[in-house]
C-alpha cells in the first residue's frame, strides 16, 4: 500500500495521480478499507498495513480492553490450531500416497474404487463406536446377571427332534469353529451373550441402547451415503451433452510446477494424459451414438432386449437355487454331513456372485459397455442379481427359523422354530458371519490362486493362446459389487452380531492391499477410462440399495418377531420394540406420554402426510424451475459465444475493408434468430455501416436507433486488439 511520505514521486508509476494530494488519497483509501468487511487475509497489502486496518476497524472502546485483546488472541490461536489439525490430517491421511499413485497411473476411475474402499472402512467405524459406547461399556459396568434356565420342550412339541451329532474330527474342531463362528457363541460377538436385569432396577436401559444402536447406525449411514451421492453427482448430468469441457484449460493449466521429484512428475503426466483420454473417449462415443442408422439402432435394441431377458432368467434361477440350498442345509442340521452343508448357502451365493461378475465382463466385451455412460438396465440387472441373492437368503432363513409360511407346533407355541433353534438370533448371526468370512476367503483365493498364476503363466510362455489370455482385466464395477455385497451382509447382522463391523473393517483393510497388489502386479487396467464422478454416483447408489435391503428384515424382526425365550436381552418380550412403550410408561410423566401417544397415532399422521406432500410439491416445483433456469443460462451462454464470433468478424472487416471474407466460424454457420434475451446483443442485428467517402474514418457498430459513436481514425497498422 502506498503511503504519503514514501520515496516515490508523483510522477512515478507507483505514486499518486498528478494533481491530487497524497494525504487525500491516503485518507480515502483508509476510509474505504475501514468501511469494507472484506477479510484481512484477502487484501493485497503488506502485513503491517493489514495490522493498521485491523486496529482502525476495532470499536472505539475496545482498543484498550484486555478482554477484547484476549478474545482476538484466542480466535487467532483457534484458527492456527484448526489449520494445523487440517494439515496434520492431510499429512497422515489413510492411504493418501497410494491413492495418489493409483490415480496418476490408472486414472480417477480406478482410483474411485479404492477411495470407495476407504469410505466403507470409515463407515464401519461408526456402528462400532456406537455399539462400544452405548452397549459394551455400560454392559461391563453394570455386571449383568447370569443365564437363565434353558427352555424345556416336550416330545409332543418336537416330535422329530434328535440329538445333534458331530461329524467333525477333533483335530479340526477349533479351526472349524472359528471359521463357522461357533467358537464365539458365548461371547459378545453374538446376541445370546447380552443379558440385563429388569428395567425398573437400573437407571440406564441397556435394552433400549441395544435396540436403537443398529437403527441409528442405519440412519446415519443412509444420511452419509446420500450426502456423498448427491455431492458426487456427475457434472455431465447437470450440464447436458452440449457442454464441452475446456480441453485447453486442462492442457495448459494442469501441471503442478511445485513438482521436483521424477516419480511425481511421471505420475502427474499419466494423470493429465488419462483426463484427456476420458474427454476424448466420451466425445468419440457420443459421436458414434449420434451417427447410428435406424437399422443399427434396431439391431442394438434387439440385442439389448435379448441380453436382458437372459439376465432375468438367470436372476430367477439364482433366487431358486439359493432358496433351496438354504432350506436343504437347515433341514439337515443333524446329519453327519452338516459340516459340509453349513457352507452350502454361502457357496451358492458365491457362485451367483461369480456368474454376475463374469456376466458383467461379457457385457463389457460384447456390448461395448462403458461405465462413463448412464446406468442402463443391463448393469442394473447385474446389481439386482447380486442383491437379490442376499434377499432370498434372508427370506429362506426367515422361513426356516421363524416359520414364515410354514406350520409347526413349536412355531405356534413360541413364535419361532424352538425345536431346532433355541437361540435363533445366534443361528442367524452365525450364518451372516459365515457368509462374510467365506466372501473374504474367496477373494483372497481368487487373488493368489487364480490371478497370480495366470500372470506367471502369461509371462513364462509365449504363443497365440497366451497372448489371447493375457492378464486379467481390472474391472472396477465387478470389484465394487463384491464389497457392496459384503457391506450389505454387515448391515444385516448389526442386530444379531453387533461387533460384525469390526471384522468387516479388518477385511476391507486387507482387501485394499490385496487389490492394490493385484492391480499393480497381476492385472491390466481396463482400456475404457471413465470419470470418477460417474463411478462415485453409481457406487453410492448400489450402497443405498444394499442399505435398504438390510433395513427391511431388521425392521420386521424388531417390530413383529418374538425373541428367543432363554437367551438375549428381550427374553420376556413379544417383540424387541415392546421395551420402548414399557420405558415410556416407567420413565416419562403423564403429559409426555400423552404427547408421544398423539405423535404415534393416526390423528397426527394424516396432517403430517399432507404437510410432507406440500413440501414435496414445493421441492419438485423448485427443481423444475432450476432446471429451466439452467437450460436458459446454457442457451444464453452458447449465444454469447456466437455473438463474440460475430463481433470479431465485423471488426476484422472494418479493419481491412478490401480483404475478401474468410471462412465463417463454425458457431456462426447456424441460423441466427432476430431476438434473444433482453439486455444481450442479438446475433441477427444489422451489421456495420459502410465507411463514408472522404477521409478514412469508421464508426463502431451500434444498435438501430441509437446515435452514432464518435468518429476516430483507424490505425495505420493492426493494433493490439
Amino acid at each position: 500500500m502506498w503511503r504519503p511520505g514514501s520515496e516515490r514521486s508523483e510522477g512515478t508509476p507507483g505514486g499518486p495521480a498528478p494533481g491530487r494530494p497524497a494525504e487525500e488519497l491516503w485518507a480515502q483509501e483508509l476510509e474505504r478499507l475501514c468501511a469494507s468487511r472484506a477479510p484481512l487475509r484477502t487484501l493485497p497489502y503488506a502485513m503491517e498495513d493489514r495490522r493498521l486496518v485491523r486496529k482502525l476497524r476495532e470499536p472505539e472502546g475496545a482498543r484498550t480492553s484486555r478482554w477484547w485483546r484476549w478474545q482476538r488472541r484466542r480466535r487467532a490461536a483457534g484458527r492456527r490450531l484448526a489449520e494445523a489439525g487440517r494439515r496434520l490430517s492431510r499429512g497422515f491421511g489413510l492411504w493418501d500416497g497410494a491413492l495418489y499413485e493409483i490415480g496418476g497411473l490408472f486414472g480417477t476411475g480406478i482410483q474411485s474404487y479404492f477411495t470407495f474402499l476407504r469410505f466403507l472402512l470409515l463407515l464401519n467405524l461408526l456402528p462400532l463406536l456406537l455399539t462400544a459406547s452405548f452397549v459394551l461399556l455400560p454392559l461391563a459396568w453394570l455386571h449383568p446377571p447370569g443365564p437363565g434356565p434353558a427352555l424345556n420342550l416336550t416330545a409332543g412339541q418336537c416330535p422329530d427332534s434328535q440329538q445333534p451329532q458331530s461329524g467333525i474330527p477333533k483335530f479340526h474342531n477349533q479351526l472349524w469353529n472359528i471359521l463357522t463362528g461357533r467358537a464365539f457363541n458365548n461371547t459378545y460377538l453374538f446376541y445370546g451373550a447380552y443379558r440385563a436385569g429388569p428395567e425398573s432396577s437400573s437407571g440406564y436401559s441397556l435394552r433400549l441402547a441395544y435396540l436403537l444402536s443398529p437403527l441409528a447406525c442405519l440412519l446415519l449411514c443412509f444420511c452419509t451415503t446420500l450426502h456423498r451421492m448427491v455431492k458426487g453427482l456427475p457434472q455431465r448430468l447437470l450440464l447436458g451433452q452440449d457442454y464441452k469441457a475446456p480441453l485447453s484449460a486442462k492442457l495448459f493449466s494442469s501441471w503442478d510446477f511445485c513438482i521436483r521429484v521424477r516419480e511425481a512428475a511421471i505420475i502427474k503426466t499419466h494423470e493429465i494424459s488419462n483426463e484427456l483420454k476420458v474427454e476424448l473417449d466420451e466425445d468419440h462415443r457420443f459421436l458414434l451414438s449420434q451417427q447410428r442408422s435406424r437399422t443399427q439402432r434396431a439391431c442394438h435394441l434387439l440385442s439389448y432386449l435379448r441380453v436382458n431377458v437372459l439376465i432375468g432368467l438367470l436372476v430367477a434361477g439364482a433366487i431358486s437355487a439359493i432358496f433351496y440350498a438354504t432350506k436343504y442345509s437347515q433341514d439337515h442340521r443333524e446329519e453327519p454331513l452338516f459340516v459340509v452343508l453349513q457352507y452350502l448357502p454361502s457357496g451358492v451365493i458365491a457362485l451367483v456372485n461369480f456368474l454376475s461378475s463374469q456376466l458383467f465382463v461379457i457385457l463389457v466385451q460384447l456390448e461395448n459397455y462403458a461405465p462413463s455412460t448412464e446406468v442402463n438396465l443391463t448393469l442394473f440387472w447385474c446389481v439386482a442379481l447380486k442383491l437379490a441373492s442376499l434377499g432370498m437368503f434372508s427370506f429362506s432363513l426367515g422361513q426356516t427359523v421363524l416359520c414364515i409360511g410354514r406350520n409347526r407346533s413349536s412355531c405356534e407355541a413360541y413364535g419361532y422354530n424352538a425345536c431346532d433353534y433355541q437361540c435363533w438370533e445366534n443361528s442367524v448371526g452365525e450364518e451372516l458371519y459365515k457368509l462374510i468370512t467365506f466372501n473374504f476367503l474367496l477373494m483372497v483365493a481368487s487373488a493368489f490362486l487364480v490371478t497370480l498364476p495366470r500372470r506367471l503363466l502369461v509371462e513364462r510362455f509365449s504363443g497365440h493362446f497366451w497372448t489371447w489370455l493375457d492378464r486379467e482385466e481390472f474391472l472396477v464395477p465387478k470389484n465394487v459389487l463384491d464389497i457392496v455385497a459384503g457391506q450389505t451382509v454387515t448391515w444385516m447382522g448389526l442386530f444379531y452380531c453387533p461387533p460384525l463391523p469390526l471384522f468387516n473393517s479388518v477385511f476391507l483393510f486387507v482387501t485394499f492391499y490385496i487389490k492394490k497388489y493385484t492391480l499393480l502386479r497381476n492385472s491390466r487396467a481396463s482400456p475404457r477410462l471413465f470419470r470418477a464422478s460417474s463411478s462415485t454416483f453409481f457406487f453410492q447408489l448400489m450402497l443405498l440399495l444394499g442399505l435398504l435391503l438390510a433395513a427391511v428384515p431388521l425392521v420386521y424382526v424388531v417390530s413383529s418377531t418374538h425373541s428367543s425365550w432363554d437367551c438375549g436381552l428381550f427374553t420376556n418380550y413379544s417383540a424387541p420394540w415392546q421395551v420402548v412403550p414399557e420405558l415410556v410408561a416407567l420413565q416419562l410423566p403423564l403429559p409426555a406420554q400423552q404427547v408421544l401417544h398423539y405423535l404415534s397415532s393416526h390423528t397426527f399422521g394424516f396432517p403430517l402426510l399432507i404437510l410432507l406432500s406440500l413440501v414435496l410439491t414445493v421441492c419438485i416445483s423448485q427443481s423444475q424451475a432450476n432446471t429451466r433456469a439452467i437450460h436458459g443460462l446454457r442457451k444464453q451462454l452458447v449465444w454469447q459465444v456466437r455473438e463474440k464470433w460475430h463481433l470479431v468478424e465485423d471488426l476484422s472487416r472494418l479493419l481491412d475493408p478490401g480483404a475478401s471474407p474468410g471462412p465463417e466460424s463454425p458457431p456462426s454457420r447456424a441460423s441466427r434468430p432476430r431476438s434473444l434475451c433482453p439486455g444481450f446483443p442479438c446475433p441477427g442485428s444489422p451489421g456495420p455501416r459502410s465507411p463514408p467517402p472522404g477521409p478514412s474514418r469508421f464508426r463502431f457498430p451500434t444498435d438501430p436507433g441509437s446515435p452514432a459513436g464518435p468518429a476516430a481514425s483507424p490505425p495505420s497498422a493492426p493494433g493490439p486488439w
